[in-house]
């Protein structure tokens, strides 16, 4: 496993980050905007978070 990696797409204004480099095989919506990504033995790899910006705000 490679160290985590965060990126954040401004444009669409997504964070997307990565726990592992296997291949993304499902996925569960965990709330409306918040996205877990899971590899073919159902282990978190990755969460994509839609409207990051909006979400966050304090």
């Amino acid at each position: 496993m490679n160290k985590p990696k965060m990126t954040y797409f401004e444009e669409e204004d997504i964070l997307h980050l990565v726990i592992s480099d296997d291949p993304e095989s499902d996925s569960i919506e965990l709330s409306p905007n918040i996205t877990a990504e899971l590899n073919d033995n159902g282990e978190l790899i990755g969460i994509e978070i839609l409207n990051a910006n909006a979400s966050f705000k304090i």
